[in-house]
């Protein structure tokens, strides 16, 4: 196997975290949706929202994006305290726990975010008389758009 240098497996180190960061946020945005074209209805009994807008909008995205970048910053010196003294493979399984936990921390950061999201459509809907609230992206055309409203809400 290839040996690093203690200098090595540090940059590496940090890049993987910085890599993994990056695809975490980028893989809650993409879950969220895209922003698409669609027209405005405002008598539609169907309501749309650009659920990836009113996420990054949302006060508490700020306050959950820090914690994440504290846990990454803490698991990247813990990975490299510990690690220092173990063979390749004890590293590399290491470094996959030490990814398994961060994805978690993201997941319980994010949830309870997507739940007060969920709450706020539930409210604007109701008070708009909507039946039904879809994600934009999956809407071709026509919908009343809530987005604003919700994150208005979230605001509150």
């Amino acid at each position: 196997m290839i040996k690093l240098e203690k200098k090595q497996i540090k940059i590496f180190s940090i890049l993987i975290a910085i890599v993994f960061v990056g695809s975490v946020v980028a893989l809650g945005v993409s879950q969220m949706g895209s922003m698409t074209g669609v027209a405005s209805a405002a008598s539609s009994s169907v309501g749309v929202i650009d659920y990836r807008q009113a996420m990054s909008q949302s006060p508490d995205l700020a306050a959950a994006d820090q914690q994440m970048q504290a846990a990454v910053e803490e698991a990247k010196n813990d990975f490299e305290t510990k690690s220092a003294n173990m063979g390749d493979e004890e590293k590399a399984a290491y470094y996959q726990q030490t990814q398994e936990r961060l994805a978690q921390k993201q997941q319980d950061l994010i949830e309870p975010i997507q739940k007060k999201i969920d709450e706020a459509v539930k409210a604007v809907a109701e008070a708009k008389g909507l039946q039904v609230v879809l994600d934009k992206n999956a809407v071709v055309y026509g919908g009343q758009d809530i987005t604003q409203d919700v994150v208005k809400k979230l605001g509150k």
